[in-house]
């Protein structure tokens, strides 16, 4: 099921105020009949029984103190629109909200320590705004969160000192997340990884001392980031590799005049 992102509607103002139901509405039945006296709410502009959601949150934008009336509504955009208004103490008990909208809705306007009900939560878009915001030394339970996206936030937010125990994750977007931030000591390890997206980022990080067993690589990126950080005298392999870029890169650094002398007095190996 699609994230459903409250107060956004694609649908043009102009079109018939219907309630969630496709019923038309009917203003004389309502019971927020001194609202609609005061002018503080408007048929097809501003109203918490309309099916579409711009007009539900201009209805709390302008009587926010209607919104603890509504958290049990049927329609589940007035019950997360209403939680952005709502009494903040009213919220915990919409961690259990059906609807997965609600709950993030809830959640973000609590406390911290509430999230933790949502590190297990069925859908993929609450969890992944979870680990969006805990805190990263609270993000270890998440490291093996079934969705890979999660797994992502988790792998860019916790702490460097855990960061290891994801290098085997199986997903190469997460590894990829992984070898960004890694520690140069544990990351050695990777250059050995089967996605060549990963050993890219392994090369464009790793010390340059540390690249000769990268020059063989079969990806040729991979060799491209070796050829332009690789002490000037490890480039001999690359000077004839297959790869048009490789080789007019380490060609290039080989005549470079700074490259030139260091070859000149030292040879290349």
């Amino acid at each position: 099921m699609p994230w459903r992102a409250t107060g956004v509607t694609t649908m043009n103002d102009d079109f018939a105020p219907l309630d969630w139901l496709g019923n038309a509405l009917d203003c004389g039945a309502c019971p927020q009949q001194a609202l609609l006296l005061a002018q503080r709410c408007r048929p097809g502009h501003s109203c918490v029984h309309d099916r579409y959601a711009r007009r539900v949150e201009r209805f709390f934008a302008t009587n926010p103190g209607q919104a603890n009336g509504f958290l049990d509504h049927p329609y589940f955009e007035v019950r997360a629109l209403a939680a952005q208004r709502a009494d903040r103490f009213r919220l915990p008990a919409l961690l259990d909200d059906p609807d997965e909208t609600v709950r993030w809705a809830a959640a973000q306007r609590l406390p911290e320590r509430y999230l933790g009900k949502l590190i297990a939560d069925p859908h993929r878009e609450v969890r992944i705004r979870v680990a969006l915001r805990l805190a990263p030394e609270r993000l270890a339970v998440m490291m093996n969160d079934p969705d890979y996206y999660v797994r992502v936030v988790v792998a860019r937010r916790l702490p460097v000192a855990l960061l290891a125990i994801m290098r085997e994750d199986p997903d190469a977007q997460v590894r990829i997340a992984v070898a960004q931030r890694l520690r140069e000591a544990d990351l050695l390890v990777m250059a050995h990884d089967a996605d060549p997206a990963v050993r890219t980022v392994v090369a464009q990080r790793l010390p340059p001392a540390l690249l000769v067993p990268l020059r063989e690589d079969t990806h040729w990126p991979v060799r491209y980031e070796v050829a332009r950080r690789i002490g000037a005298q490890s480039l001999a392999s690359l000077l004839t590799d297959q790869e048009d870029a490789v080789r007019e890169l380490a060609q290039q650094r080989c005549t470079h005049p700074v490259v030139a002398s260091i070859n000149s007095a030292g040879g290349i190996a």
